[in-house]
């Protein structure tokens, strides 16, 4: 049985990662996606991070990226230079995070808004409610190509 047909349409990208997808390095950013019946929104926590260390893209079309950069590097560069660090446990590395999600088709991608708020970052796509051309095409068949 073929994974798309076990996962909903949403979830492939989420859950059989193509050689592109990138998941969460380096960060304990964790996210939550729900789903409303005018929109879906991801949750995800961005601690340390500023709007200005966060990108957020649509790419081919329908695939929501996002991406955070520096969050830990800012925190040491601001250490004195004879500060010494007895723990760290709030992660390791660079603390930089990227995520690709598919969307689902319905959605409307020129209305998505996004928002960082003590430490959580809410990204709100608003699904279209106005019905989509069929996707099926009929071919005419002839006798000869």
């Amino acid at each position: 049985m073929a994974a798309d047909s076990i996962f909903g349409y949403p979830f492939r990208r989420l859950l059989w990662s193509p050689p592109v997808f990138r998941e969460w390095s380096g960060s304990t950013a964790h996210m939550d996606w729900l789903e409303s019946p005018n929109a879906h929104i991801f949750k995800i926590n961005v601690p340390g991070f500023r709007k200005e260390d966060i990108k957020v893209q649509i790419e081919e079309g329908n695939i929501l990226q996002i991406k955070g950069e520096g969050g830990k590097e800012r925190e040491e560069a601001h250490a004195a230079k004879d500060t010494v660090w007895h723990v760290a446990e709030r992660g390791t590395g660079k603390g930089d995070f990227s995520r690709e999600i598919e969307l689902p088709e319905n959605v409307k991608v020129d209305q998505i808004k996004a928002q960082v708020e003590n430490g959580v970052l809410t990204i709100v796509v608003p699904k279209d409610s106005t019905p989509k051309p069929s996707r099926v095409r009929n071919i005419n068949i002839t006798s000869k190509l």
